[in-house]
């Protein structure tokens, strides 16, 4: 899958997340979804381009994978 793709489908969780009113279980919650419902390469192409650059990335989505990355993968 193209890294834009799963930008903005990364960013649309970080959308609904950020609505919870607790930020830290918010983004620890985010991180579980990703582990639980992305395939293995969809979250290994998502590291992949956060390495790179992480261009694109929503605050939300940034800040979830820089706190909780080894929950992720």
């Amino acid at each position: 899958m193209h890294a834009d793709n799963l930008v903005r489908m990364v960013n649309q969780i970080g959308t609904f997340f950020e609505a919870m009113p607790d930020r830290a279980a918010a983004l620890e919650e985010m991180a579980q979804h990703l582990r639980r419902f992305w395939e293995p390469r969809m979250r290994e192409q998502l590291m992949a381009h956060v390495d790179a650059s992480g261009d694109g990335l929503s605050n939300m989505a940034a800040e979830a994978i820089a706190r909780h990355r080894s929950q992720i993968l």
